[in-house]
């Protein structure tokens, strides 16, 4: 009998962009985020050229795992984009990224939803949740800090 009870989390947040709602949605493609997110380097399988298209395969590595992503929805004129991520051995779930108009800019709210595939993934899971707004609050920085260096430069 197996005892492993899976984990579950779903979390949202949300931060503000001083940009238009499509200028912040290319921002959340797997090209998009190479301007911003540290250590982001998308491996494209499947459009080769990383084109932004659902279907589309790539892959990420980050603190000595792989996880596999896929593009499940990418809707730019709704400002809504959607993965299908697996981490194996660990979890597998979605991210969903949405950019609506907030006066002069743009909020972004990001929702997870992940599910534990082993002890090890309920362990991370309990670690994403704790950190999760300062996960996502760290997006926004990251993208503000962007958006003042362009600006500057």
């Amino acid at each position: 009998m197996n005892a492993f009870r899976p984990g579950r989390v779903v979390r949202s947040h949300h931060f503000e962009l001083p940009l238009a709602p499509r200028e912040a949605f290319d921002l959340f493609t797997p090209e998009g985020e190479r301007a911003w997110a540290k250590g982001w380097e998308p491996r494209y399988l499947h459009p080769a050229d990383g084109r932004a298209t659902p279907g589309m395969v790539f892959t990420t590595g980050h603190g000595g795992e792989e996880t596999l992503w896929t593009l499940t929805r990418h809707e730019p004129e709704n400002g809504v984009v959607e993965y299908l991520r697996v981490t194996p051995g660990s979890r597998m779930g979605t991210v969903r990224v949405q950019c609506s108009c907030a006066g002069a800019g743009t909020r972004v709210s990001v929702t997870y939803a992940l599910t534990a595939l082993t002890e090890t993934g309920n362990a991370s899971l309990q670690d994403f949740d704790a950190g999760y707004e300062a996960f996502i609050e760290g997006w926004g920085a990251s993208i503000r800090e962007r958006v003042r260096s362009a600006i500057t430069t």
